[in-house]
């Protein structure tokens, strides 16, 4: 231990590093410590008066960085022999696999809406509880300065960019730094061929209006993101489920058995990179193989991947596009995820499709505010792009980490997750007698939002799973949550209260 010297700049990775408390960068310089093998388990930890002479601490500093290393179980107290290594924790069972012999159902018209209907009035309820469930990064994790100077250079230099209607499709000028910037995820077009939208949902929202009529059949995931089986519904499409792996994402096999059986099917629509809810990251081998099976069936395949950039490691994961030779892969991505949620800033390629989805797209809402798409465009062209998605990318791993321990350790047994490769979001499997939507409405009295698996499906099969994610930098404020809403689920458990009517609030909003 006493080659173990804490010093400033190895705290350096985080971006809100220098403004954390001292206790949680002396916690954080042991846990990287641990970590490395630096310290092994059964190592014993300094003493308190030796901890605060090594540091220059005070007792309450020492034992606050004590605290923090033992709620996430890398270290334990033994009676009148001080702290020590813990051993690290068995890591919980990764969430099941689909069963192989699970096939697609028939397809049905989605009847989600009334169910988020009932989520989003309970959540206006509770204003003040902290969002465990959402897929948006902590606003200190995105350049706000260099965005709102990006914005005054670009107001002052072009003043009427509030007052003068924009381009249809979208700034040229952004356009075109689109179109040089996907080449290294694989993607060959030009920039006549992006077009700007709301957001990644409105390019979605084009892209299967542009391929199917209402009363079609559409190809999801399963379990699958609420908000494209509330577009869905919307447009009076119906969903055919197929499994899909945490680890790899849609089943290929199933798939291609549901085309094979289902010849009414128009597109399929899949998350390939951090797959929303499950994290699964598709293997280029599987990419392939689907770009190949739907260009032979004649199959729309719509490609939603706001979130390829915040896979960990650099390069970033080839796009489905990548492997399109024949316009099949209709491209939709977005920087709300990435850069900046508040610009609501999303694009589409529309393949074979692109002429009718910009008529759509001007039939729909016209052109996009050009503010926010100049502002984009000067801070692409630069390297700081780069530079924040590193940081970011290194900020929610480590988030991730600490979540992922604290999961392990405060959730009841029979409780299952797989680590994604990237992001901030967690597929958690809960022990079978535990409901989701019980959990959620406990979970909303004390203060907490998680996300239901009961709005990841049209068909209630994952009533047992949650969406869980890393809202905060504050990693104590996320240990704490994480910590409250495990031993909430063990009490219920417990009591054998975890259990609810889950349709109760949904024929409510029908009625």
């Amino acid at each position: 231990m006493d080659e173990l010297t804490f010093e400033r700049r190895d705290t350096s990775a985080s971006p809100a590093s220098d403004s954390q408390p001292l206790y949680r960068q002396l916690a954080d310089h042991y846990r990287r410590a641990i970590g490395n093998g630096v310290l092994r388990a059964g190592d014993r930890m300094p003493s308190m008066r030796a901890f605060m002479q090594r540091h220059g601490v005070s007792l309450a500093t020492a034992t606050e960085s004590y605290r923090v290393l033992e709620r996430v179980a890398l270290i334990e107290a033994r009676p009148r022999s001080g702290y020590f290594v813990r051993a690290p924790l068995a890591a919980l069972p990764a969430v099941a696999e689909p069963d192989p012999a699970l096939l697609p159902g028939s397809a049905q018209f989605v009847g989600i809406h009334a169910t988020i209907s009932a989520l989003v009035s309970k959540f206006q309820r509770y204003p003040q509880a902290l969002n465990l469930g959402g897929t948006t990064a902590s606003p200190d994790l995105y350049p706000t300065e260099a965005l709102r100077q990006a914005t005054l250079r670009a107001l002052r230099r072009e003043p009427t960019l509030l007052t003068a209607a924009g381009p249809d499709f979208g700034d040229p000028a952004l356009r075109a730094v689109i179109a040089r910037r996907v080449l290294e995820s694989g993607i060959e077009i030009g920039a006549d061929e992006v077009i700007m939208t709301h957001g990644g949902i409105e390019a979605v929202n084009l892209a299967l209006r542009a391929v199917t009529q209402p009363g079609d059949t559409v190809a999801v995931e399963s379990p699958c993101f609420f908000g494209l089986l509330q577009v869905l519904e919307s447009l009076g499409l119906r969903a055919l489920e197929i499994p899909a792996s945490p680890s790899t994402g849609l089943a290929i096999d199933a798939l291609s058995f549901a085309l094979q059986h289902h010849p009414d099917i128009k597109a399929v629509v899949v998350v390939p990179n951090l797959q929303n809810p499950l994290g699964s990251v598709m293997p280029d081998a599987h990419k392939a193989s689907l770009v190949e099976l739907c260009t032979r069936a004649g199959v729309a395949l719509i490609e939603d991947d706001p979130y390829r950039e915040l896979v960990d490691g650099e390069p970033a994961p080839k796009s489905l596009k990548a492997w399109d030779t024949n316009g099949t892969v209709i491209h939709c991505t977005s920087f709300n995820k990435t850069l900046a949620p508040g610009m609501r800033i999303g694009w589409i390629n529309g393949g074979r499709w692109h002429p009718r989805v910009g008529m759509l797209k001007f039939a729909q809402s016209r052109h996009n505010e050009r503010l926010a798409q100049v502002v984009l465009a000067g801070f692409l062209e630069t390297g700081a792009y780069a530079r924040h998605l590193r940081r970011l990318r290194d900020s929610l791993r480590l988030q991730r980490e600490r979540m992922a321990a604290a999961i392990t350790v405060a959730f009841p047994e029979g409780t299952r997750f797989t680590s994604p490769r990237g992001g901030q979001c967690f597929w958690v499997e809960l022990p079978a007698a535990l409901s989701s939507a019980a959990l959620f409405d406990a979970a909303l009295d004390d203060g907490l939002r998680i996300m239901p698996g009961t709005v990841f499906s049209n068909t209630g099969r994952f009533d047992h799973f949650i969406r869980l994610s890393c809202p905060s930098t504050d990693l104590e404020l996320l240990d704490d949550a994480v910590r409250r809403l495990g031993s909430l689920a063990r009490r219920m458990l417990e009591r054998g209260d975890a259990h609810t009517d889950v349709h109760a609030d949904t024929h409510a909003a029908k009625r």
